[in-house]
């Protein structure tokens, strides 16, 4: 992979002033790929599921995500002046590159969201300047999203934050959108704090990012005219924080899960907003430091190309596991992360020392996601354990970011390449099966799932004459999983463990070691391992090199992978997983496979990981009770 030197790659981020250092590092760049016009930013040659026209709109709204709390904050940008000709141009119907009019569930739409925001947040530099046609042009453009539809999700908060910048200029505003909007999205909670991409909607960044981010930008600028529900916003947030925060390692990386994970340092925009709304569900100093070690985390990544400019992907440059949606402007949404530039330099955020994670529990129970979170700290790893959903929908790769057994911060996940055979479909963390056609699928959706306590059950049908059911045993390093595998066709089933990277950008030695034979398989780099035993049926081990590209955090990989071919009837596979970051003591912690009992109709299982009585539903064989 290609070694860059940017600048940014050495900005300690640690005052204010690297802070303010770190977005002109990020947005002078962009200067040469504005349009004649200035209305468009065009960075790439990729494409979306929309014209290149409104991609080269998205990529201008999506800087003033950085440059507009920069602006509020007292600093200036020399990005901002070819910006605002921008916006001059673009909501002028005279002009060649005017914007245009908006159509229902338009992507503009999401894209107005950001000049709500400067409206609200930097008025002397986006309105002021303006002459009275300016105004009035830059108005009517944006208030075609009252009277347009939006998708029913976080795009409901993209007409309340347009009619909060209407509100903060003095221009008329539409109350009753703002009220409809948000007492939609209040449907979208669901408890502690966690709120669906929509009513039958998934679980993910987009909670955090996107509607928990919004209703604290609501609550702080409305927080005297809307008092019940800056207190409602204010109080979510609080209770979702002491469970998000479960989700980022002490180093800095959080856990790679669901879509539109090329918004990468987005992660942690949450805290941001959090710290701009004074809301402190942990004190400043702890708050500021999981932004801070966030930022450093992605900054060392190979998420910029050579000219500075960032990229699609995630870890590294990847247009396998993109969301349709993802243009080459896109990942600038990451720039929410910068609302503290808002905070000027005498404010306690910039004051504080930053510190580290609070002592957080080892293994946690989140049950609006499914999730069994355990958290290795002396090896900065975090893993989440998933029951998965009772619905889909048609977001590109839906099975392999929702649907895998589990989710790790150093192993990340893999999207399949293609359909034919386990190398093109990279099922990591998943079983998949086959009809003996040597083409795999893995579980979208589930119709059955309970968690409690480190234990997940989840049950699917491939197909409608094809019934599996998962019991998962949450731990790290190992884990076990115990499937029942009802079929009345022949089946090729293979489970996958996590996917190892074949390279490491900080270890020069790139020794592997390999243990391998029927029942287990181990790979071992310096920085980390993986391996997979088959404990129970007719499993055969073997190590699964996929095609590049597939995983996020690693450009080539291995899955070791338990594969057996069943009849028609009911068979039983029980397999236990290894994945470890670094090295040392592999071998031992091998050899230290959790013991698995079978007996009075329980599983009994080693190494402090419980025991399972699911034998008194009559889903154990009978040979199983002696």
């Amino acid at each position: 992979m290609l070694k860059l030197d940017l600048p940014i790659q050495k900005n300690p981020l640690i005052t204010r002033d690297d802070f303010i250092e770190a977005i002109n590092q990020i947005l002078k760049p962009l200067k040469p790929y504005y349009s004649q016009g200035k209305t468009r930013l065009e960075i790439g040659n990729t494409g979306a599921g929309y014209s290149d026209s409104i991609a080269g709109i998205e990529g201008f709204s999506r800087v003033l995500w950085g440059l507009v709390p920069l602006l509020s904050g007292g600093e200036e940008s020399e990005i901002w002046e070819i910006s605002l000709q921008g916006i001059k141009n673009g909501t002028d119907p005279s002009h060649e590159e005017y914007w245009g009019d908006l159509s229902d569930f338009d992507q503009r739409a999401v894209e107005m969201a950001a000049f709500g925001y400067a409206l609200a947040l930097a008025p002397e530099k986006i309105w002021d300047p303006l002459s009275n046609q300016e105004k009035e042009n830059l108005f009517i453009w944006l208030n075609q999203i009252n009277v347009i539809k939006v998708y029913d999700c976080n795009w409901l908060f993209f007409p309340v934050l347009v009619n909060l910048g209407f509100k903060k200029v003095g221009l008329p505003y539409d109350q009753e959108k703002v009220k409809e909007s948000l007492d939609r999205i209040d449907d979208f909670y669901l408890e502690e704090g966690w709120y669906a991409d929509g009513t039958v909607a998934h679980l993910d960044y987009y909670g955090p990012f996107a509607i928990h981010f919004y209703s604290l930008l609501y609550a702080k600028l409305m927080g005297f005219e809307d008092p019940v529900r800056t207190h409602r916003y204010k109080s979510r947030a609080e209770n979702f924080a002491k469970e998000f925060i479960y989700w980022f390692a002490g180093d800095g990386s959080a856990l790679p899960y669901g879509r539109s994970l090329a918004y990468r340092f987005a992660q942690s925009a949450f805290w941001s907003a959090l710290v701009y709304a004074e809301v402190e569900p942990f004190p400043l100093e702890v708050m500021k430091g999981l932004i801070l070690r966030n930022l450093r985390w992605w900054f060392s990544q190979p998420i910029f190309d050579s000219n500075g400019l960032l990229t699609i992907g995630y870890r590294y440059p990847n247009l396998v596991m993109a969301e349709n949606y993802n243009s080459p402007g896109s990942p600038y949404w990451a720039l929410k992360t910068f609302l503290p530039l808002a905070l000027t330099e005498n404010h306690p955020f910039w004051q504080a020392e930053e510190k580290p994670l609070p002592s957080l529990e080892e293994i946690v129970v989140q049950h609006s996601p499914r999730f069994v979170l355990c958290r290795q700290e002396a090896k900065n790893h975090v893993v989440a354990f998933n029951a998965g959903y009772q619905h889909t929908n048609d977001h590109s790769h839906t099975a392999a970011k929702y649907e895998k057994f589990a989710y790790s911060n150093i192993f990340g996940f893999s999207v399949p390449k293609a359909e034919w055979g386990l190398g093109q479909s990279a099922f990591d963390s998943m079983l998949a099966v086959s009809e003996g056609d040597n083409i795999y699928r893995g579980k979208r959706k589930c119709q059955e799932y309970n968690v409690e306590g480190n234990v997940i059950y989840t049950k699917w049908k491939p197909w409608d004459d094809v019934v599996i059911k998962t019991w998962l045993v949450a731990g790290t390093p190992w884990h076990i999983r115990i499937h029942c595998i009802e079929t009345s066709r022949n089946l090729d089933v293979a489970d996958g463990g996590f996917a190892l990277g074949l390279d490491h950008k900080n270890y020069k030695s790139q020794k592997v070691e390999v243990l391998a034979n029927k029942q287990e398989c181990l790979a071992v780099f310096p920085w980390g391992a993986s391996g997979i035993i088959s404990i129970y049926g007719n499993g055969q081990a073997e190590l699964v090199y996929p095609n590049a590209n597939t995983n996020l955090m690693s450009t080539r990989t291995v899955i070791p992978t338990v594969k057996a071919s069943l009849q028609p009837g009911k068979h039983w596979l029980v397999n236990a997983v290894f994945g470890e970051a670094g090295s040392n003591n592999v071998i031992n912690q091998w050899e230290e496979v959790p013991h698995v009992v079978i007996a009075n109709e329980e599983i009994l299982i080693g190494h402090g990981m419980g025991k399972i009585g699911i034998s008194r539903g009559g889903f154990f064989p009978q040979e199983w009770k002696s």
